[in-house]
């Protein structure tokens, strides 16, 4: 019964998700890149360097903090902990493998635009986030929502983004990474994968029950280690490839625009393939405008909002910038290049084999072999997803909290704990097409609140600025 259910509301999930996603979101999230871009008058370009000094000088990974809060470091890992999800790597390899190599161009183009975003984002967080009697701090897109929106309206739109955000990360984003990460070690390592499923309910449930400094503990650690194994993972395998370096940036470049010579078919719907995947694939990715990574940046000791807004701009161009172009450059340089599968576009049998699941360890795997890709992209799938799990769990945390302010918060905190470990455990016994669904569903929903009060807001977050 249920598996005829899951039948019949799939394809209505899917195809909610896809006009959303396709037609209301991207413009959403292009116009609100575009908007800030403007009227800060490209802070990512002039305060980049500025971001980057304080991200230099602020790397610790033994920081202090006072309780209830983060350092501005602790607070980007947090966040960076959150964007390098799985779907970081099996995101942008569904966008090449559909929108071809052209999509990384517009991936990075959307990028750009995702920083004055984000730098919104953090600056409001930081700006309207609440200190309780405890001097615990509370942050995130419902304060800064029901100060763009008063009354019943503000109070609405809030709880809506509440309500979808512990849904769609806390609860089922949680779930489908906990399948990620058990189904690739399963076949990687062998290890069954409700061993993993136990293995990561009890290392959770200690970093869950702890307070926000046993989680910044972990992340201004974990996210430092698991971006350079993947860096230099990466860096391994373009040395060996690198005199096909300058023709995988050729086609990334040709390809954004004369996808049609990669995909086939016509130059318009090519194109709209190409810019279409390329957008939806990197803004979800880096998660600016999406309001989930507000919530750490909310928590950092800064001196002044507008620190912690460049600091955030860090985030995203590491997510896309580094991390999401190395892994393009890896797959482009294996699998597009004369001796690849692809070289020809998608029109040998080839094809049938490659999905975005296996993009990236067949890349690795042309040049290490099957065995060693196998185990090398495990090993990253389960430190991505591990941290993004910590992440989000915070970042529900919190919603939950705002939600039961006035009735005892910790008490469902508790309970949104237990069915958090429960949604994990779930998520490495069974794979449902139908959570993966309506967690994006739901991941599409909280950002319509998120980005009408960005807009809503320009005139404090230039006023920060300034």
């Amino acid at each position: 019964m249920l598996e005829s259910l899951e039948n019949v509301i799939y394809p209505i999930v899917c195809k909610f998700n896809e006009c959303i996603s396709n037609y209301v979101l991207v413009f959403m999230l292009l116009a609100v890149g575009s908007w800030y871009t403007i009227k800060t008058k490209f802070v990512q370009v002039r305060y980049f360097s500025e971001g980057f000094k304080y991200l230099i000088g602020n790397i610790d990974l033994f920081g202090k903090t006072q309780s209830g809060s983060m350092t501005s470091f602790q607070a980007l890992a947090t966040s960076i902990a959150s964007q390098v999800g799985t779907a970081t790597i099996i995101g942008s390899s569904a966008a090449i493998l559909i929108g071809g190599p052209g999509s990384i161009f517009w991936m990075w183009a959307l990028a750009f635009l995702g920083m004055a975003t984000i730098y919104a984002e953090a600056t409001l967080s930081i700006q309207t986030r609440k200190i309780d009697e405890d001097g615990n701090i509370k942050g995130g897109p419902v304060y800064y929502i029901v100060e763009a929106f008063k009354g019943r309206l503000g109070k609405f739109m809030a709880g809506f983004f509440a309500v979808s955000i512990i849904l769609a990360l806390g609860f089922m984003g949680c779930m489908v990474q906990a399948n990620a990460i058990s189904f690739s070690i399963q076949e990687a390592f062998g290890i069954p994968t409700w061993i993993i499923g136990v293995f990561l309910v009890i290392t959770c449930s200690l970093i869950f029950i702890g307070d926000i400094k046993r989680l910044a503990s972990v992340t201004e650690k974990l996210v430092p280690i698991m971006a350079i194994l993947f860096i230099l993972g990466c860096l391994v395998v373009l040395a060996i490839r690198i005199k096909y370096i300058p023709e995988t940036f050729y086609m990334i470049f040709k390809y954004a625009f004369q996808p049609e010579a990669i995909l086939g078919g016509g130059f318009w719907v090519a194109f709209k393939t190409a810019i279409s995947q390329g957008a939806k694939r990197g803004l979800f990715a880096n998660e600016a405008g999406l309001g989930s990574t507000p919530h750490a940046h909310a928590l950092a000791n800064v001196k002044t909002p507008h620190e912690q807004g460049v600091i955030a701009m860090m985030g995203v161009f590491l997510d896309t910038f580094v991390i999401i172009t190395l892994n393009a450059l890896v797959i482009i340089s294996t699998l597009y290049t004369v001796d690849g599968p692809l070289h020809n576009g998608y029109f040998n049998e080839a094809v049938t084999l490659l999905n975005e699941n296996n993009l990236v360890q067949n890349a690795i795997s042309s040049v290490f072999g099957s065995s060693f890709s196998g185990m090398f992209v495990a090993l990253c799938l389960f430190f991505f997803g591990f941290s993004t799990i910590l992440g989000w769990n915070l970042f529900g945390k919190i919603n939950v909290i705002y939600l039961f302010d006035k009735c005892k918060p910790k008490l469902f905190v508790i309970i949104y704990t237990v069915l958090a470990l429960c949604f994990i455990m779930l998520g490495t016994l069974v794979s449902s097409k139908l959570v993966w669904g309506l967690s994006d569903m739901f991941n599409n929903l909280m950002v319509i609140p998120n980005v009408l009060a960005l807009f809503a807001l320009t005139n404090l977050v230039l006023k920060i600025k300034k």
